[in-house]
């Protein structure tokens, strides 16, 4: 252990940064999951939507 004297705070206050670093970038990580996830969701609800105008367009088509 260092002898820093009885006040020294400089390890916690180290720890406490290090932990802040840590969360911010572990948020950022789960945020830009999350978003990444939304957005392949949304492109498939669209492929979703497409192949089902067209398999609509093709029963309409083949009624003619």
């Amino acid at each position: 252990m260092t002898d820093h004297g009885w006040y020294d705070d400089s390890e916690y206050d180290e720890a406490a940064r290090q932990a802040e670093r840590a969360t911010r970038s572990g948020r950022a990580a789960i945020a830009g999951t999350a978003g990444a996830l939304g957005c392949a969701l949304i492109a498939l609800a669209v492929v979703c939507v497409g192949a089902f105008a067209a398999c609509l367009y093709v029963v309409m088509a083949a009624d003619h």
